[in-house]
C-alpha cells in the first residue's frame, strides 16, 4: 500500500496545482452550454471532448447511438382565479404540448401519490394536479421526492387529470425552477406535465387553504422529434501487461437545457478528463486499461448507458470495475460500492490513500452504468458533499460560477487515485451477483421506473 501512496500523493499535487478539471468543466460549461439530447450543442461537446481528449495525447473514438429529440419551447402559466398572478413554471422534459389555446382548469394539491389515490377519480377528473411535497436536504431527499416529478404525470392521468404541475424538486429558492424527465407510463394518457417553483407551489396552497376554487391556465409549446444520432466518446489509456481487462470512468457530457449543465455534468466530465491527463502525464502505465467513457443522453433517455453495455456485450466480462461521476463540484467523501463479499472493505482500504474516514455506501451505481450490473461487473459512484448541490440542479442557474476548484481538483484526484490502483493491484474487487438488465430505453422512457439524480 506504500507504493500506491507515494502515487496518490503526486496525483493530488498535480490535481491541486494544474486545476484541470475546473478549466474543462468551464470550457463546456461556458464554452458551448446547454447539451440536451439532439442539440447543437450537444454534438458541439462531443467534437470538444474528442479534441481534448486527443490533446492529451491519447486516441479518442466516438460510438455512435441513436438519442430522443425534445424541444422545450414556451412554457407559460397563470393563477386565473380566485385571484390574477403569473407563475414561474417550466415543462418537464418530455412532456408533450397543451393545445394552442391553452389547458383552463382548476386545481387539486396533493403532497404524495397516496393521497392523490385516496381523491379519486371523483375529484381529480378534468383538473390539474399539483404534487406539491418539499424536499429535504442531500440526494436521500431527492430520492424520497423525484418520484413525483417522474411518476406524477401518468399516476394522475388514470385519475382523468388533464395536466400534471410538481413543486421543483430542490432545496434553492430565488423563484428557481428545476426541470428534469417526466417518465409516461403507457396504460395511462401523456398529459402535460411542467414544474413549478417554491414559492409560486406555495402561492397555490394558500390560495386553496382559503377553500377557494384555484383555475389556472397553462401553455406549453414543447414538441417531441424524430430519433438523432448521437454518440458516447471513448477514450483508452492501455494497460501495460492485461490491456483486455478494463477499468471504467465516467460521466455523462449532456445536460439539461435551462442552465449551462456545469454542475450536472461538465463537473463530473472535467474530473474524468483530468484523471485521465494526470494518469497519462505522470508516466503511470498500470496493468490494466483505463478506460474514459463520456456517455451521451443521460438526462432524458439513458441511450448512453445502454448503447455502451450492447455496444460492448462481448468483453463486459474483461471489465473489471466501473466508476461513475455524477455529483457535482464538491470535496469527495468516499464511494458507492456494488461489488461481491469482501468488495466494500477493500474499496475503503483504497479510499483512505486520500480519504480519512471514507464513506462507503453499499448501493448499486449511477445511470449510466447501471445497465453493466447485468453482467455483474462491480460499480462504483463518486460520493462527493452535495450540500448545495440541489440549490442549482437543473436550473436556470446551474452555472460555471457555481463550480468549486478546490474540492473539484480533490475528487478529480481520488478518482484517478482509485483508477490507478483498481487497474495495477494484482487483485481485483469480488463481482456480485448479475442483477436483471434495466428496461430498455424506449421502456424506461414512458414507465414508471425512476432515475436518482435525472
Amino acid at each position: 500500500m506504500d507504493r500506491y501512496a507515494v502515487v496518490a500523493a503526486r496525483l493530488l499535487h498535480s490535481a491541486t496545482t494544474e486545476g484541470g478539471a475546473a478549466s474543462y468543466a468551464r470550457q463546456l460549461a461556458d464554452g458551448i452550454g446547454p447539451r440536451l439530447a439532439g442539440s447543437p450543442g450537444e454534438k458541439a461537446a462531443v467534437a470538444w471532448a474528442l479534441d481534448e481528449i486527443r490533446a492529451i495525447g491519447l486516441e479518442a473514438r466516438t460510438e455512435p447511438v441513436m438519442v430522443p429529440v425534445w424541444r422545450r419551447g414556451e412554457a407559460r402559466a397563470r393563477v386565473v382565479s380566485p385571484v390574477e398572478q403569473g407563475l414561474a413554471i417550466a415543462a418537464l422534459g418530455g412532456s408533450p404540448p397543451t393545445p394552442p389555446s391553452g389547458i383552463s382548469a382548476d386545481v387539486v394539491e396533493v403532497d404524495s401519490v397516496e393521497a392523490l389515490e385516496a381523491l379519486g377519480p371523483s375529484r381529480v377528473r378534468g383538473r390539474i394536479v399539483l404534487f406539491n411535497r418539499p424536499m429535504a436536504p442531500g440526494l436521500a431527499g431527492y430520492s424520497a421526492v423525484v418520484g413525483l416529478r417522474t411518476d406524477g404525470a401518468s399516476r394522475a392521468a388514470r385519475l382523468g387529470a388533464v395536466a400534471s404541475l410538481v413543486r421543483s424538486v430542490g432545496t434553492g429558492r430565488h423563484r428557481l425552477v428545476h426541470t428534469g424527465s417526466v417518465v409516461y407510463s403507457s396504460d395511462a394518457p401523456a398529459i402535460p406535465a411542467a414544474a413549478v417553483s417554491a414559492e409560486d407551489a406555495e402561492l397555490l396552497h394558500r390560495l386553496l387553504a382559503t377553500g377557494a376554487n384555484v383555475k389556472v391556465t397553462l401553455n406549453l409549446s414543447c414538441s417531441a422529434l424524430p430519433d438523432a444520432p448521437g454518440a458516447n466518446v471513448v477514450a483508452e489509456l492501455r494497460g501495460r501487461s492485461h490491456p483486455e481487462e478494463i477499468v471504467l470512468i465516467g460521466a455523462h457530457l449532456d445536460s439539461w437545457d435551462l442552465g449551462t449543465g456545469a454542475l450536472d455534468d461538465a463537473a463530473g466530465v472535467g474530473i474524468v478528463l483530468d484523471a485521465l491527463r494526470l494518469l497519462a502525464s505522470s508516466g503511470l502505465s498500470p496493468r490494466r486499461t483505463v478506460r474514459a467513457v463520456l456517455f451521451a443522453n443521460e438526462e432524458n433517455g439513458l441511450r448512453g448507458g445502454q448503447g455502451y453495455a450492447a455496444a460492448h456485450a462481448l468483453e463486459l466480462d474483461r471489465h473489471v470495475v466501473a466508476i461513475e461521476g455524477d455529483a457535482g463540484t464538491g470535496r469527495p467523501l468516499g464511494l458507492s460500492v456494488h461489488a461481491g463479499p469482501g468488495g466494500a472493505e477493500s474499496v475503503a482500504a483504497f479510499a483512505r490513500l486520500l480519504l480519512e474516514q471514507p464513506l462507503v455506501r453499499e448501493e448499486i451505481g449511477g445511470p449510466d452504468i447501471e445497465p453493466l450490473a447485468a453482467a455483474g461487473i462491480p460499480l462504483l459512484d463518486l460520493v462527493q458533499d452535495e450540500s448545495r448541490y440541489f440549490d442549482w440542479h437543473h436550473t436556470a442557474a446551474d452555472t460555471f460560477d457555481k463550480i468549486e476548484a478546490g474540492p473539484l481538483a480533490e475528487s478529480t484526484a481520488f478518482l484517478a487515485t482509485m483508477a490507478y490502483v483498481l487497474a495495477e493491484d494484482a487483485a481485483t474487487l469480488p463481482r456480485p451477483r448479475a442483477t436483471p438488465a434495466p428496461r430498455g430505453v424506449q421502456e424506461l422512457w414512458r414507465s414508471d421506473r425512476g432515475p436518482r439524480r435525472r
